[in-house]
């Protein structure tokens, strides 16, 4: 297993420094609005690294903090005319929300800043104390001159580090490249008591801190490219200069998520929550869609792009149907062992893509495969429920890697009964699913799981008669019944398409 280490620059073997045990640490959001799509592909990346971790065996504690003092929370705070605190109440909670529908696994701990305070002002004191700190004007600053390998991670040279781009102008600082622990408070700011005055802790110190606290030390940290400098940087310099190990040993980066070819964030005003994309697309979509792309590669958002990766897990949920419905034979044959035999390169397939620096962009090719594998061979044959069985755990358990949970309702609650004329009666509870269809050897076929039908069973031996009774008139050249027949099924919403195969139908 490879990991692509944004440290050394390329990809190293998977080793932790504990035998069989990894500790994550992930940058959390800064919590003063709710979080975009761009925000939410650095959670459910590493959401999927830890699961396919877990899914390698190994016992993975993971650390996700919530920044809840700043600026701009303190400036929500006076537009919405509440304490800085409630607004980080208010958004963490939301955030909670928008993970969940995500399938975004719980972490083991989420510290927030202000609950950190002490372990703050005591590393600031050590650094102090060390050299690497100094003290002016109320404010605290580490002498990123005395880390002698500062810009080892952004691979940025101190001596060319200019004062104005990423780095701040400030008086107090011996050198613009220095950057704050500590910092005093300004009139109706939140504060906390310290040896240096009243004030709150800068940006970096505090990752360092709570890393410190709940990891005895940190295999894997990550987060979005856009904190490899100042903020991991930064996190490195401090806490090395207190330890002589590494502060992480593997430094993970996932690349941005573009509106317009440039980088989604609440800055530049061209991003978008991710409530309002889960009123066009399921949040199934939004997360199959978000790990379409390798995650050190840029993604650009598009609406046209989701509605491919809908198309494409609808395609995933078409097969997952069928598996379900059909087999009707008791005994597994010597054919289908073979097949399953042959079946088992796709979970080979797939951890060879995963393992290659999770490859989710391969890892989802493989699924595709798959379901071509199953189709081709379920298509117009009598099949067993065994080997139907074994295809559908199979689909199953590669779609939960990545955190899909697959079905007709895409992991929501529902049964499906097969009917005798290859057609399904549905029983979903959901109020957001999609339709699926499929026709096998010129039969018709249909699966309906629209927001109506969600409401209450479906049948469909109804539409299926009708149908037939059109493709009679048809055969009869009686164009005026099936016509008529078309008609009406489109004002119940059916739509009809013809093709070489047989008729599909789906209900909007």
């Amino acid at each position: 297993m490879k990991i692509y280490n944004t440290l050394t620059g390329k990809k190293e073997d998977f080793v932790p420094i504990q035998e069989n045990q990894v500790n994550m640490y992930v940058c959390g959001p800064t919590v003063y609005n709710l979080l975009h799509v761009g925000n939410m592909r650095c959670y459910v990346v590493f959401d999927t690294v830890r699961r396919y971790l877990e899914y390698k065996g190994y016992k993975v504690t993971m650390v996700q903090n919530f920044t809840d003092v700043d600026d701009k929370i303190i400036q929500r705070s006076l537009e919405e005319n509440i304490s800085a605190s409630d607004v980080a109440d208010k958004y963490i909670k939301e955030a909670f929300i928008d993970a969940d529908a995500l399938k975004i696994c719980r972490a083991d701990h989420y510290p927030r800043v202000t609950g950190e305070m002490d372990g703050i002002i005591t590393m600031i004191s050590q650094l102090i104390k060390a050299g690497y700190a100094y003290v002016s004007d109320g404010h605290v600053f580490f002498d990123a001159h005395k880390s002698e390998k500062y810009g080892k991670l952004s691979k940025k040279n101190i001596d060319n580090l200019l004062a104005g781009a990423r780095v701040v102008v400030n008086d107090q600082k011996r050198s613009p490249v220095d950057f704050v622990l500590w910092k005093p408070n300004k009139p109706g700011e939140p504060y906390w008591e310290s040896p240096w005055g009243n004030g709150r802790p800068g940006w970096h110190i505090e990752c360092s801190v709570m890393a410190k606290k709940y990891l005895d030390h940190v295999d894997i940290h990550g987060g979005g490219e856009d904190l490899i400098f100042p903020h991991h940087e930064n996190e490195i310099a401090q806490s090395e200069a207190l330890q002589a190990e590494p502060f992480a040993k593997y430094w993970m980066h996932n690349g941005p998520l573009t509106s317009g070819h440039k980088k989604m964030s609440k800055s530049l005003g061209n991003f978008f929550t991710l409530r309002e994309v889960a009123e066009k697309f399921p949040h199934e979509v939004i997360r199959f869609f978000l790990l379409s792309g390798h995650y050190r590669m840029p993604m650009e958002y598009s609406e046209a792009l989701l509605e491919s990766s809908q198309k494409g897990l609808e395609r995933i949920n078409n097969c997952w149907a069928l598996l379900i419905a059909l087999g009707t034979l008791d005994e597994i044959t010597e054919e289908e062992k073979a097949w399953l035999k042959e079946a088992k390169n796709f979970k080979t397939n797939f951890d060879a893509r995963m393992d290659n620096d999770f490859n989710t962009a391969d890892a989802v090719a493989i699924v595709f495969e798959l379901v071509k594998f199953a189709n081709i061979r379920i298509n117009g044959n009598v099949v067993s429920r065994p080997f139907t069985n074994k295809l559908r755990e199979l689909l199953e358990q590669l779609c939960g890697l990545l955190g899909l949970e697959i079905g007709l309702t895409l992991g929501r609650s529902i049964s499906v009964k097969r009917s005798a004329n290859f057609g399904f009666h549905t029983d979903i509870k959901t109020e957001n699913t999609m339709p699926f269809t499929h026709e096998i050897d010129g039969e018709i076929h249909g699966i309906v799981t629209s927001r109506e039908s969600a409401k209450e069973d479906f049948d469909t031996s109804d539409i299926e008669a009708k149908i037939a009774r059109r493709q009679e008139a048809r055969k009869n050249k009686d164009w005026a019944t099936a016509d008529k027949i078309r008609d009406d099924l489109a004002a119940q919403g059916i739509v009809l398409e013809d093709t070489p195969t047989g008729v599909r139908w789906t209900q909007k």
